[in-house]
């Protein structure tokens, strides 16, 4: 049950920081990032 609990924990909390991670993980700069994911939401 605790194992859930810091799933969703972490879960939230990279949604959260998505832009932050992917700009780190990609190398590429967070503006960028966000255009990107803007532009699939729509």
């Amino acid at each position: 049950m605790l194992w859930l609990l810091l799933i969703v924990v972490l879960g939230v909390v990279a949604w959260k920081y998505r832009v932050k991670l992917l700009a780190r993980i990609l190398g590429q700069p967070e503006r960028r990032i966000e255009r990107q994911i803007g532009r699939k939401k729509y």
